[in-house]
C-alpha cells in the first residue's frame, strides 16, 4: 500500500497566524518559490475546504473562474415521444429523482427522448463536473493530436512540460499516461494537512508549477495504475504549451464551437494562471451530452471528423494495470461489483453494481457524486445523470439506469421489474 492511501492522522487546529507560518517555511523550502500573498490565498483555500469537508462536501465555490465562452451557435437537439419505452423510462426517473439528482437525459437513435431537471436546475443551468473533466482531458487530446499540435499518445509528456527533459524517470512519461493513470506519479490518498502535496496541487494558486516541479514521481511511468488528479493537472499546461492558447479557448475554439454546444466558467488557480482540467469545470448538461454523442459517432460530428480515426477505440482500450479504466473512461467488462477510481488492490471509494451492463459495449463518463455519462454504441443510446452524492438512506447503483433503459427498448414492457425505493434496496458498503 502507497503512503498516499493510507489513512492519516489529521492535524489539530491551528490559528490561522501559525498555518500562515508554517506554509511560509515550506514556501521557503520549495523549488518554485511563491510570494506570501499567494500562500495566505492558498490557506484560505485550504480552511474553506476543511470546513465544507465537515460536512461532507469540496471547496464549495471556485474562484477566480474563467469564462468557457461556448459556441456562439448553439446546434439544437431533435427530440422524440418515447412512447412505448415509457415505463422503463419512468422507472429509471423515479431513481435518479430520489438521489440528489440536477440533470436526467436520454438520447436514443439521434433524438432525445428524455430530458428532465430536478432541484431548481434547467437546460441552461452549470454542472459542477467534477471528475467529468477527466474524459473532457481525453477528448481535448485527441482534438489537439488530429489538429497536429501534439504528435501521438505516445508523445513525450517532456517534450511539452520541458521542465522533465533532462529527468531520467519523468521524461518516460508519455501523453497517453496522464489519460490512462499510469504516470507513475504519487496516488490520490487522504490529505494530512495544508503542508501536503496533495492539497498543494489542488489548492495552490501556482498548483500546475507545484505539480511540475515538485510532486512525487513513485513508480516507473507505465508500470502501474494509480489514480491521482495530478496526472489530469498536467493536461491543461500540456494543452497551452502545445496550442499556445489558454486551456478554456482551447476548448471552446476546437470543441465547443464545432459541437455547438454551450461553454460556462473553469476554476483558475489565480488570475490569468493555470486552469485545473481535471475537475472544476461547469457547463450545461446538454454539453456534456454532445461529448458523449461524439464518442458514440466515433469521434464524427455532423459528417466532420473531430478526433482521429481509430481514437475513440483507444480510449475505450484498458491497461493491462486497470482492466476497467481507458482514457478518461470507464469500460463496463470485465464486470466488477464494487469498482472505484484507485488501483483495483485498494477498497476505498467504490461504487456498486448489482449486475453486469446488460450491453457488453457499454463504457461510461464516471465522476464524483456518481455523475454519469453512460453510451452503449450497440444501442444507439446514451444516458446522462447528474448531481450530487444520494442520500445514505438511497445508495447509488451504478448498474440500473442503464439496464432498465436498455431491457426497457429489447424486452416486453411486462418483463419489465420495477425498482425499489425502499432504503435498503441497495448495499451500502464492499
Amino acid at each position: 500500500m502507497t503512503h498516499a492511501i493510507k489513512k492519516r492522522r489529521r492535524p489539530g487546529r491551528m490559528n490561522f497566524a501559525l498555518l500562515a507560518s508554517m506554509l511560509l517555511v515550506i514556501g521557503a523550502c520549495v523549488s518554485v518559490p511563491a510570494p506570501v500573498d499567494e500562500e495566505a490565498v492558498y490557506i484560505q483555500r485550504y480552511l474553506a475546504q476543511e470546513r465544507a469537508a465537515q460536512t461532507g462536501g469540496g471547496l464549495s465555490n471556485y474562484d477566480p473562474l474563467e469564462t468557457v465562452v461556448g459556441a456562439q451557435v448553439i446546434s439544437p437537439l431533435p427530440s422524440a415521444t418515447p412512447g412505448a419505452r415509457d415505463a422503463a423510462l419512468k422507472e429509471a426517473r423515479n431513481f435518479v429523482s430520489a438521489r440528489s439528482s440536477s440533470a436526467f437525459i436520454v438520447w436514443h437513435k439521434g433524438t432525445l427522448i428524455e430530458e428532465t431537471y430536478f432541484d431548481g436546475y434547467n437546460r441552461d443551468a452549470l454542472i459542477n463536473a467534477k471528475s467529468l473533466a477527466k474524459p473532457l482531458t481525453a477528448i481535448l487530446i485527441g482534438r489537439a493530436i488530429a489538429q497536429g499540435y501534439i504528435q501521438s499518445l505516445d508523445r513525450p509528456v517532456a517534450d511539452f512540460i520541458t521542465e522533465w527533459k533532462d529527468d531520467q524517470r519523468r521524461s518516460k512519461i508519455l501523453v497517453r499516461h496522464l489519460l490512462d493513470m499510469r504516470t507513475g506519479l504519487l496516488a490520490q490518498g487522504i490529505p494530512t494537512g495544508p503542508e501536503d502535496i496533495l492539497q498543494r496541487a489542488y489548492l495552490h494558486p501556482r498548483h500546475d508549477e507545484i505539480i511540475i516541479n515538485e510532486y512525487p514521481l513513485t513508480h516507473e511511468p507505465g508500470a502501474r495504475y494509480d489514480y491521482s488528479n495530478a496526472n489530469a493537472e498536467l493536461v491543461a499546461p500540456l494543452i497551452e504549451r502545445a496550442t499556445r492558447m489558454r486551456y478554456a479557448r482551447y476548448l471552446t475554439k476546437a470543441l465547443l464551437e464545432p459541437l455547438g454546444a454551450a461553454g460556462g466558467t473553469i476554476f483558475v488557480n489565480r488570475s490569468g494562471g493555470m486552469a485545473h482540467s481535471g475537475c472544476c469545470v461547469q457547463l450545461p448538461a446538454r454539453t456534456w451530452l454532445k461529448l458523449g454523442i461524439l464518442l458514440l459517432n466515433d469521434g464524427v460530428w455532423n459528417g466532420r471528423r473531430l478526433l482521429p480515426a481509430g481514437y475513440v477505440k483507444a480510449m475505450r482500450t484498458p491497461t493491462r494495470e486497470n482492466p476497467n479504466a481507458g482514457l478518461g473512461v470507464w469500460t463496463g467488462e470485465p464486470y466488477a461489483k464494487w469498482r472505484g477510481s484507485l488501483n483495483p488492490e485498494f477498497a476505498m471509494g467504490r461504487t456498486f453494481h448489482s449486475e453486469p451492463y446488460a450491453a457488453s459495449d457499454l463504457f461510461l463518463f464516471d465522476g464524483n457524486g456518481n455523475q454519469v455519462v453512460y453510451i452503449v454504441p450497440s444501442q444507439d443510446l446514451i444516458i446522462l445523470r447528474t448531481g450530487n452524492y444520494p442520500p445514505k438512506e438511497r445508495p447509488w447503483d451504478n448498474s440500473i439506469i442503464p439496464n432498465l433503459i436498455i431491457r426497457g427498448m429489447t424486452e416486453p414492457s411486462s418483463k419489465l421489474a420495477p425498482i425499489g425505493l425502499a432504503p435498503a434496496s441497495v448495499p451500502t458498503g464492499g
